[in-house]
């Protein structure tokens, strides 16, 4: 179980959740009407707030659009649904390997 920061939000913006997950903004709007797994808050001026749950499912639907190269919406619905554990397991080795060779560059950097 993830142990929140004083500091975290409950509730973050499009602007932020566009930022944090590299999904533009009309696309996060797409797939708010094509995946039922997320529903962001809306205010009364029909701003969006996404919560960190929503952010993740987010970053999951990426993952497999992106790494596993499935593009037809009822596919990656198939496979949230599915492998929504295996799917997890995956973008986080992702992740860890990303910030790997991120640090790795960084030592390079150092080096020369």
């Amino acid at each position: 179980m993830q142990v929140m920061a004083e500091t975290e939000k409950l509730y973050y913006s499009l602007r932020e959740t566009e930022k944090e997950t590299g999904i533009p903004a009309s696309t996060l709007r797409y797939w708010e009407k094509e995946f039922d797994e997320l529903q962001p808050r809306k205010d009364g001026h029909g701003n969006r707030y996404y919560t960190r749950d929503d952010q993740e499912i987010i970053k999951r639907i990426k993952y497999i659009r992106d790494e596993l190269k499935i593009t037809r919406i009822e596919a990656i619905r198939k496979e949230l649904r599915m492998n929504e554990k295996h799917s997890d397991e995956r973008q986080s080795a992702l992740e860890i390997l990303l910030r790997v060779k991120e640090e790795l560059c960084e030592i390079r950097k150092m080096i020369k």
